[in-house]
């Protein structure tokens, strides 16, 4: 596969994730973030392990927990919680500092140099997710901005590593998922039962909701998140995470009512040109990523 064809295929997680905020407001009972984190990670994990038939071995017990804490356990309950307490857009306002994040982690972990073409698509996909985000309308809760900054800050630590460990040779991306997703429920497993108690009565459109962020927003963006930060540089899915932000103003905006201003169109102007000049610039000049991911979950999934 092509590398224009992966970075659409990584794409759609973060455009999956933008819609977290608004089902998360319209749909889910309030005040329960670490249920619906629970929630969306751990039957998708459990059913991404059945598909893959494949559990970690040696090492990989202990990087498969770290990794879902990073990217799943410690996330998910920040997320919905900043979700809950901020609107749709400013949510993600934070998302707009994670490339910066991930650039100064991959110069210290990675050893990867920092390109001045890449530094300044990181700046100006920044700036331009804080004018998307930050409208007329904008709400700013310390705690709800406090709680979108951690979730951030976790998942770019769980995407330096994931790129520096990579994947054990055998294991499809499906299996490879399952394994973080799972670990990050289990870990939100005993702190939803201590800190949220029973869970609330769940009516049609919560359950909606639950399965929705499980299935698109967990299973099926995972596996090709996963599979993009391992064959791409480590800055390309972080330029493409500023995807989530948009999507979700712009659902706000179609959806929500939330008020979308000509700055906001400024602003996503400047993200989309940051992520095209991004990708370009973290191109490898005559490399050609091998095809082997998709083929190896294809032959999981008929095994």
């Amino acid at each position: 596969m092509n590398r224009l064809a992966t970075v659409f295929l990584t794409a759609i997680a973060p455009m999956a994730w933008g819609t977290t905020y608004l089902v998360t407001t319209e749909l889910l009972p309030a005040g329960h973030p670490l249920l619906a984190g629970l929630l969306r990670a751990l039957p998708a994990g459990l059913i991404a392990i059945a598909i893959g038939r494949s559990l970690p071995r040696g090492s990989w017990w202990i990087k498969a927990l770290v990794l879902g804490i990073l990217n799943i356990g410690a996330f998910f309950p920040l997320l919905f919680l900043a979700a809950e307490r901020l609107p749709g857009g400013v949510a993600a306002a934070v998302a707009g500092v994670q490339p910066l994040i991930i650039l100064m982690l991959g110069t210290l972990v990675l050893h990867e140099r920092i390109r001045p073409l890449t530094a300044t698509a990181a700046v100006v996909g920044a700036g331009g997710v804080a004018l998307v985000v930050l409208g007329p309308a904008a709400q700013l809760d310390v705690l709800g901005i406090l709680a979108a900054l951690g979730g951030v800050t976790a998942t770019a630590f769980g995407m330096i590593l994931t790129k520096r460990w990579g994947r054990p040779v055998g294991v499809g991306p499906v299996a490879y998922a399952g394994w973080q997703l799972t670990a990050g429920g289990l870990f939100l497993l005993p702190l939803t039962l201590l800190l949220e108690g029973a869970p609330p009565e769940i009516d049609g459109a919560a359950a909606a909701g639950y399965l929705w962020l499980g299935t698109v927003g967990g299973l099926l963006a995972y596996t090709l998140w996963f599979r993009g930060i391992q064959q791409l540089p480590v800055i390309a899915p972080g330029l493409l995470a500023l995807l989530s932000p948009v999507v979700a103003t712009i659902l706000g905006a179609a959806v929500a009512g939330e008020t979308f201003a000509p700055v906001q169109v400024v602003g996503l102007l400047l993200v989309l040109g940051a992520l095209v000049a991004g990708q370009l610039v973290t191109r490898p000049k005559g490399v050609v990523p091998p095809v082997t991911d998709l083929a190896e979950a294809a032959a999981t999934i008929r095994r």
